[in-house]
């Protein structure tokens, strides 16, 4: 049985590449952190993280992503940007994913959900 992390991760990935996203990374490992899927949208290198809740008591899964959260994030993409020695435009999403009942899973995109 796969973790609600796992399978939030899966559905996103799939949600993505439905809307025509590449997926360059998954589980993107640094010394500092990881990047849930690096992908391509057109040109845009975006980071995507990834918010699984099992219910929206505590609120939106999205609502997790803290400052601390983007700080972690920007630091590495930065990273991965650094060995790519090329510039390209990025972007970083959210995409949080809340359980209904009954199997059903409600999938909610943020894109451009913060400044670099």
């Amino acid at each position: 049985m796969k973790s609600l992390g796992s399978e939030g991760e899966f559905l996103a990935l799939q949600f993505l590449r439905k809307k025509g996203y590449v997926i360059l990374a998954q589980n993107y490992k640094t010394r500092i952190g990881e990047i849930d899927i690096i992908a391509k949208d057109g040109e845009t290198i975006v980071f995507v993280e990834v918010k699984a809740r099992s219910n929206d008591s505590f609120g939106s899964p999205y609502e997790s992503v803290n400052t601390t959260k983007r700080q972690k994030l920007k630091n590495l993409a930065l990273l991965y940007l650094k060995k790519q020695k090329k510039e390209f435009p990025t972007r970083f999403d959210v995409i949080s994913i809340t359980c209904l009942g009954n199997g059903h899973k409600e999938i909610q995109h943020i894109t451009d959900a913060f400044e670099v």
